[in-house]
């Protein structure tokens, strides 16, 4: 059900509850108002964050938003839901605030959650940052590994943007390690990823290692 669908039907639970006498339509409505509430909260959080990426500027109503679709989802027991503002709420202390130790059990149990509803998506990013948290730590190889188990499960996907976000980010790896023929080798694979999909920002941090490398 959309959201046009979902205002929709409250407002004819409203009818009916007020003029029809039925005690329990509110409580459908309240469940539907809260579930648009959690999506819209979450897509808010999602592009305040992008906004972040391009200014480096942090918006007071990102966590806020993440927060509430954490709250709502909860509320809800919908687990889809948990796990994508879970990895959120991770992304953003890792990402905005640079707190690892905060973030790791976010992602994690976003993670955790994801695998269980059989979101891979979901775990291909919750597993991406948990990879980031591991090289922060000093843990290369446990860092490597997850970071290639984002890239397995984004080329299973196709979901080349992503995918070609997951080979730059072991294409550096593999140049921070000496690894110069791997690492070219990834970078090229990324790039042709990019280049299919039309991903303009990721082939620009692309352009952006290769000058680095």
């Amino acid at each position: 059900m959309n959201g046009d669908e979902r205002l929709t039907r409250a407002h004819d639970l409203y009818e009916s509850a007020v003029f029809g006498g039925d005690t329990t339509a509110t409580e459908t409505a309240h469940r539907d108002l809260d579930s648009l509430e959690a999506d819209l909260a979450l897509a808010r959080g999602r592009l305040l964050h992008a906004d972040f990426l391009h200014r480096r500027e942090e918006d007071p109503g990102e966590l806020p938003a993440f927060e509430r679709a954490l709250e709502l989802y909860t509320r809800l027991c919908d687990a889809p839901g948990q796990s994508k503002a879970l990895f959120w709420l991770g992304c953003y202390h890792q990402v905005v605030r640079d707190d690892a130790g905060t973030a790791r059990p976010l992602l994690q149990r976003s993670y955790d959650l994801a695998e269980q509803d059989g979101d891979r998506l979901t775990m291909s990013y919750a597993i991406r940052h948990l990879g980031f948290a591991d090289l922060e730590a000093g843990d290369r190889a446990g860092g490597r590994e997850k970071l290639e188990e984002s890239a397995r499960i984004r080329r299973e996907l196709d979901f080349l943007p992503g995918l070609a976000a997951a080979q730059l980010a072991l294409a550096q790896l593999a140049y921070e390690e000496d690894r110069d023929e791997e690492a070219a080798t990834l970078l090229e694979q990324a790039r042709e990823a990019a280049a299919r999909s039309r991903a303009h920002g990721v082939l620009a941090w692309i352009d952006a290692a290769r000058v680095r490398i």
